[in-house]
């Protein structure tokens, strides 16, 4: 059980979420789960670009992220490996369909220990931060 997968459809075109991604203002909104908002000191969205991040939770304490985009298809997908602890590789694909997008979103720890003990942490936090996607997105 070291990898997580949830799905989200979205009623709007590909570039519309990837655009999401792109811009670091949207991008801070957004990113995380309920109640977190973040402080980007880097970001640099291009393969073997850099991203270091803070994300403030709603318990008052900080959390410093380290991470690294390796791979970027326009409009697609992008893959984000996760430098700082826990270690995880995120893959972020996004499908066009007649209706609308289909956005798959996999997370894939390192150490099954790990991920065992974050499953609960984890798996709502997803859904969470696929549901922030949403309202930036759609507005909904």
């Amino acid at each position: 059980m070291k990898t997580f997968k949830t799905s989200r459809y979205f009623p709007t075109l590909p570039e519309h979420i990837f655009a999401a991604f792109i811009d670091p203002e949207r991008l801070a909104k957004w990113w995380g789960p309920s109640g977190f908002s973040n402080t980007f000191s880097q970001f640099q969205f291009k393969i073997g670009g850099k991203w270091s991040f803070v994300m403030h939770g709603p318990d008052g304490k900080n959390y410093s992220n380290e991470a690294e985009f390796i791979d970027i298809v326009l409009n697609e997908k992008v893959v984000i490996r996760h430098h700082s602890q826990p270690n995880f590789t995120l893959t972020i694909q996004i499908t066009s369909s007649a209706e609308g997008s289909l956005v798959h979103w996999i997370q894939e720890f390192d150490d099954d220990e790990v991920a065992k003990s974050v499953a609960h942490i984890v798996e709502p936090s997803n859904e969470q931060n696929l549901d922030r996607l949403v309202s930036e997105v759609c507005g909904m």
